[in-house]
């Protein structure tokens, strides 16, 4: 018998400095898998980006294939001077914001339609109208008469339409508006909000130091209601800017019976049953009731139509087509036109804002080129900080300095800093309804001592001199230095009423007179002598061609701003001209929206009185005139504390 080799089972040897080959393959698998990850996201970011581009380009390709249509205003935005800057990208990440039109683009398309045989009807869509100042309004507004006078139809529809637009369509051909909804005027005016009592439940001291019987933008951090010097000035701006509008809609459109809507409207709705949109009709406010395919069946009788399309569709012309195919003339002698919108602020930042160290940028860069033969600043300002204002003045003057003509043309609003910046001015030119005025400063430095002694905390410490420390947002300001700041804002409102005593040849005491920071329709400063004359921004440039002897026909504008960034561009064209209309909703979602607006403006100016510490030149009137959007920083700032509290 022989003996076998019994079967070893001892284990083998193993490394133990090698991991298992199972826990390789879980790592290489995580790692493929991450890679693939990487790869995808990279690939969707390129294809994106190209995409962009193409988009861009097929934009601005398809500005040379204009047909025969109607010209589409869709209006869903504001009206203003100079829009801000889009972020790029906010579209795709789900970021909406309201459409802000440039004043003088919408002016020209509405000009060059009126002389071109391809445009054969102006469509004006107001249904998700922003508004504008009361001057911007009645620019765009002359534009669409001047259509209408040339034979060429111009169609207005809406579901509702706000004062603003109403303003506009009164020049139209027809004004249509949705069965179910109509139109209620209401009237400039209404509830400013007013911080006091939540400033002081949070323990919030606001410190004021301010020169100005009706300089009433710290009104609202320091008293619970509007004071009787503010409420008469108000009271009369309004009141005149509201008979201005009254008469250009009774001039656009006499057969409007818009008295009784301003009187009694409770009793003219009632008489038709609750129906609004009847009642219009029957007062001549407009003339057609129907939907948007009723309307859109309209304009195709005239523009023409898609047999292959749903009904209701019209060959349509685009804005944002129109305008790129229609650019500012570029021959002849430069005219420098240097624009000052927005809240003026100190340093640097984007248009919509007026910011001193940009602005003196574009002024002096411009200069230096040597070929502009005059200058002519166009300020639509609701004024901010003084030391950023001072700093546009002095660029401006550097023009005087080069011997240029200066004209300075008024657009929606100058006031407060935006009237300080229009001094070094030859001539003013203005508009009836430009808001200015408001010759007066202020500033505001809040401190929380009360707020930190609610929770326990207190503050300490060694002073060398009385101003220490100061001013001490957490244990409060001293006396001293309330006595030195108080001075600094009067040494600073001199300073001012000199500025424009020797622009206006006026002496101190008559411009100390008319400021006090009251605010001034344009027709009622021209009498006063803050203005010289009426005209818009081609009349100004046409003025200062004369002063440079020029001939007017012969020069062209060159506006010093910094042109739009390549991804502002992008996200520009592709977020312009949507093929889709959502319509306005009806006049409840209207009234929901311009609250939403207000709530924005709110919590944006409880930020500012944290954050605010440069002396102002601002004014607190001329926001209850303009666009019903807030600006696009309040938007933001309610849409994250929405999201913070889980709205």
């Amino acid at each position: 018998m022989t003996d076998t080799a019994a079967p070893s089972y001892a284990p083998s040897y193993v490394d133990p400095a090698r991991p298992p080959r199972r826990k390789w393959r879980l790592v290489r698998g995580v790692w493929k898998f991450l890679v693939a990850i990487k790869d995808a996201l990279v690939l969707i970011a390129m294809l994106l980006f190209f995409g962009l581009i193409f988009a861009a380009l097929n934009a601005r390709q398809s500005t040379t294939a204009i047909k025969d249509g109607a010209l589409v205003l869709d209006l869903n935005g504001s009206i203003v001077e100079q829009p801000e800057e889009q972020a790029a990208f906010a579209a795709l990440s789900g970021q909406s914001r309201t459409r802000q039109f440039r004043l003088r683009d919408v002016v020209r398309s509405i000009d060059t339609a009126r002389t071109d045989a391809r445009v054969k009807v102006v469509v004006l869509d107001l249904d998700s109208f922003g508004g504008a100042y009361p001057a911007a309004l009645g620019e765009v507004g002359d534009a669409l008469a001047r259509v209408r006078a040339s034979g060429k139809p111009v169609l207005a529809y809406a579901t509702a339409y706000t004062d603003g637009g109403y303003r506009l369509a009164a020049n139209a051909s027809e004004i249509w508006v949705n069965p179910l909804g109509g139109t209620i005027f209401m009237g400039p005016g209404g509830n400013q909000l007013y911080y006091k009592g939540l400033i002081d439940k949070l323990g919030v001291n606001a410190h004021v130091y301010r020169v100005g019987r009706y300089k009433s933008f710290v009104e609202p951090y320091t008293r619970a209601d509007q004071s009787e010097d503010a409420k008469a000035a108000s009271t009369a701006l309004y009141g005149t800017l509201f008979a201005q509008w009254r008469e250009a809609v009774a001039k656009a459109r006499p057969k409007a019976q818009i008295a009784q809507f301003m009187t009694a409207p409770d009793k003219v709705i009632l008489a038709a049953n609750g129906n609004i949109a009847e009642a219009n009709l029957r007062a001549g406010i407009v003339d057609k009731l129907g939907d948007r395919t009723s309307f859109g069946r309209r304009v195709a009788e005239i523009a023409g139509s898609d047999a292959t399309k749903p009904a209701g569709n019209y060959t349509a012309i685009k804005y944002d087509a129109w305008v790129k195919a229609n650019p500012l003339p570029t021959a002849g002698d430069s005219i420098g036109v240097l624009t000052i919108a927005g809240e003026i602020v100190d340093g640097e930042s984007g248009p919509g804002k007026a910011a001193g160290k940009t602005i003196e940028k574009a002024v002096l860069d411009g200069l230096a080129k040597k070929t502009l033969k005059a200058l002519v600043v166009r300020v639509d300002s609701p004024g901010g900080s003084v030391m950023a204002s001072e700093q546009i003045r002095l660029a401006i003057l550097e023009a005087k300095r080069q011997k240029l003509p200066v004209v300075v043309s008024m657009g929606g609003l100058a006031a407060s800093g935006g009237y300080w910046v229009s001094t070094p001015a030859d001539v003013i030119f203005a508009e009836p309804g430009t808001i200015t005025g408001s010759i007066g400063i202020f500033g505001v430095v809040p401190t929380f001592e009360n707020a930190l002694a609610k929770i326990g905390v207190t503050s300490d410490g060694v002073k060398t001199t009385p101003l220490s420390g100061q001013p001490d947002i957490t244990g409060g300001t001293t006396p001293m230095f309330d006595a030195i700041a108080q001075a600094g804002i009067e040494n600073g409102y001199r300073q001012f009423v000199s500025r424009v005593a020797a622009s206006r040849k006026m002496t101190p005491a008559r411009v100390d007179e008319i400021g006090q920071g009251r605010v001034w329709d344009g027709g009622t400063a021209r009498q006063i002598g803050l203005v010289d004359r009426f005209g818009t921004l081609q009349d100004a440039i046409d003025e200062a061609a004369k002063r440079a002897k020029l001939d007017p026909a012969k020069v062209h504008a060159e506006y010093l701003e910094k042109k739009p960034g390549f991804l502002a561009t992008i996200a520009q064209d592709f977020g312009s001209d949507g093929d889709d209309d959502a319509g306005g909703g009806d006049a409840f979602a209207h009234v929901a929206a311009d609250r939403r607006q207000m709530l924005a403006r709110a919590v944006g100016d409880m930020k500012r009185l944290a954050t605010s510490g440069a002396i102002q030149a601002r004014c607190l009137e001329c926001g209850g005139m303009g666009p019903t959007s807030a600006g696009i920083g309040d938007a933001k700032l309610l849409d994250l504390l929405l999201a913070r509290i889980g709205f």
